[in-house]
């Protein structure tokens, strides 16, 4: 197992296409998980260490989770330079909700994941509202890096004092990231995340990608693919406004 090094993508035009795409032809269900997963500049990103994923980004995964006529109407969250991160539900009960605090953990690593958040401040009425909410807040954060994860009934979630943790571990394994293999490697077992912080205007996540040799060139292919697929859409639509 090996880091791909920053510079990786600048050697992506020497690959020889043909014999990449012949070689991963057969991984089919692999490759379209990864092209749903990550984009080529979120990809490039991990495998530096480093992803910034903006608050807009999660707010808009958060608002899918959000059930039609629930008692919830909406939740978002807002990241500050100090390290805080803020959560605001609207709710039809009570009105609007609102509680803030820091993210102490945020981890995959292999078969452990979990959400670790403390609450310095906060008018929710009860714990039951608190664990609806940071369930889905701390999904919707995650799918940036290994897709969308349904939520799930049993989902375990335990509040103690002002911490509350969410183990997103079962409901990961069994979403189809989890679940992908590439030439018997879990897809789930290359990427790591040691943690979450933070900023003004979004959350910016530790991450490391652990990529066997054999796995390199399909990953570069399925960006080549994906990269390739974009711009055909943008010329076809192009092409269709100028004939308008």
């Amino acid at each position: 197992m090996i880091d791909i090094p920053a510079n990786w993508m600048e050697k992506i035009q020497n690959v020889d296409w043909s014999k990449v795409k012949e070689s991963v032809k057969d991984y089919g269900p692999a490759i379209k998980v990864l092209q749903q997963t990550w984009s080529k500049e979120s990809l490039l990103e991990i495998s530096q260490g480093k992803l910034f994923v903006p608050d807009d980004v999660i707010n808009d995964a958060i608002a899918k989770r959000i059930p039609e006529n629930g008692s919830v109407t909406g939740v978002t969250l807002k990241s500050h330079a100090n390290g805080r991160l803020d959560i605001r539900a609207e709710t039809k009960k009570v009105g609007p909700v609102e509680f803030s605090g820091e993210i102490k953990d945020f981890v995959h690593n292999g078969d452990q994941s979990y959400v670790t958040y403390r609450v310095r401040s906060r008018n929710i009425p009860d714990h039951g509202l608190m664990s609806w909410i940071f369930s889905r807040v701390s999904l919707s954060m995650a799918e940036r890096l290994v897709g969308h994860i349904e939520i799930s009934d049993d989902l375990p979630i335990s509040i103690k004092h002002n911490t509350v943790t969410v183990d997103y571990s079962k409901v990961l394994a069994e979403s189809d990231f989890g679940k992908t293999e590439y030439q018997g490697h879990k897809l789930m077992d290359m990427l790591e995340i040691e943690g979450a912080t933070p900023k003004d205007g979004g959350i910016e996540f530790d991450t490391k990608l652990n990529v066997p040799d054999d796995v390199k060139k399909a990953l570069v292919a399925v960006l080549q693919d994906k990269e390739t697929e974009l711009q055909e859409n943008q010329s076809a639509s192009a092409d269709q406004q100028s004939e308008n």
